[in-house]
């Protein structure tokens, strides 16, 4: 329990440093830096060596300055490009949901969560209610595993293999080898299903969007109440179609801002 809470006030000291490095455009001194952090000078000087060393600072021997370093800005550019594919693909998301007045997602991986960076409600009065920013275990949601189907095979054997996975309901793939299989599936057919297998009653089918290079860097989904399938009001086969057209489109439209 002590570690725990000394990692906790370490990794809240670094983000403070951080923070106060970021004010002085021209750089701050160990001085400058120990007159407005109240810690011990010796925690200070280690932990700049740490945040030195994961290049998030610099330092000058110079002019002995700490400046912010270049892993903010690649964290930064990530969050750039993340923005961007919101803003190419809203138009292919709307288009989905006027064809289904379905509720349409999109969402990328982190590691092995699925994390939703834009949604288009239905309008339906009975309808899925989700966050932008949620985050999930890719294996549990039908657009994480089709996020997962462009993870190289050797990392899915690695991460997966002969594992036991977290159960959110009955349906929920629990054996890693058995979703193993099930992403082979997914690549062969180009698009992911989740029938209640984080949400009991709903169901929801996902396609990849792929970047120039056939790397997926995106995925699209429409998440239904299974009633709605079960009634015959809406058929999946018509959903994967949508999809699948949809997110065609959004990779056209990313190839194109690229090569622009």
């Amino acid at each position: 329990m002590k570690e725990e809470t000394q990692s906790v006030k370490s990794a809240q000291r670094t983000l403070e440093i951080l923070e106060v490095v970021a004010r002085y455009r021209e750089g701050v001194s160990f001085v400058e830096l120990a007159d407005v952090l109240p810690y011990p000078k010796s925690s200070l000087h280690g932990l700049l060596q740490t945040i030195i060393a994961m290049k998030w600072l610099t330092f000058d021997p110079v002019h002995r300055l700490y400046s912010i370093g270049v892993k903010p800005w690649e964290v930064g550019q990530s969050f750039l490009r993340s923005r961007e594919l919101v803003v190419r693909a809203r138009q292919y998301l709307r288009e989905a949901n006027l064809e289904l007045d379905e509720t349409v997602q999109l969402a990328i991986l982190d590691d092995l969560d699925v994390v939703y960076i834009d949604k288009v409600e239905g309008t339906r009065p009975l309808r899925l209610i989700s966050n932008v920013g949620s985050r999930l275990p890719a294996y549990v949601t039908g657009i994480g595993k089709a996020l997962l189907s462009g993870v190289p095979e050797s990392v899915v054997q690695s991460r997966f293999s002969g594992t036991e996975l977290e159960g959110y309901t009955a349906k929920t793939i629990t054996s890693g080898d058995q979703l193993i299989q099930v992403l082979h599936e997914v690549r062969r057919q180009g698009y992911a299903v989740d029938d209640g297998e984080y949400t009991h009653g709903v169901y929801c089918v996902a396609v990849p969007i792929r970047d120039k290079s056939g790397a997926v860097v995106a995925a699209m989904s429409c998440s239904v109440p299974k009633a709605r399938i079960d009634l015959g009001e809406l058929q999946v086969g018509h959903m994967i179609e949508v999809l699948m057209r949809q997110a065609r489109l959004t990779s056209v439209a990313l190839d194109a801002t690229i090569s622009g």
